[in-house]
């Protein structure tokens, strides 16, 4: 947190005193950028994921028919990971100091 000092003059002693005053918000600009960020991995991640299912072929429902589309190097590995990497984002855009 920031803090902000004042100083005041008592009319009395005839000397300043300081007052810290405290800056009761957390996050900055910054901070929400790095979050927006982050969410826009996630959520591209979990678009990354859609499609088809196993038994889905030319977008109809056949129990006998089997979609190796499923295990596409798309769907297991690139967005886990960009989903990963969006909640990595977000974890240091909440930690991230002003």
């Amino acid at each position: 947190m920031s803090k902000k000092t004042n100083k005041l003059a008592a009319s009395e002693f005839g000397k300043e005193t300081e007052v810290v005053q405290e800056n009761t918000f957390y996050f900055g600009q910054q901070n929400f950028k790095w979050m927006l960020i982050g969410l826009a991995f996630i959520v591209v991640g979990f678009l990354l994921m859609m499609g088809p299912d196993a038994n889905t072929v030319d977008g109809k429902f056949d129990p006998n028919a089997w979609n190796d589309d499923i295990f596409s190097i798309r769907r297991i590995r690139i967005a886990p990971l960009f989903i990963v990497i969006g909640f990595v984002i977000e974890v240091y855009a909440i930690l991230k100091r002003k």
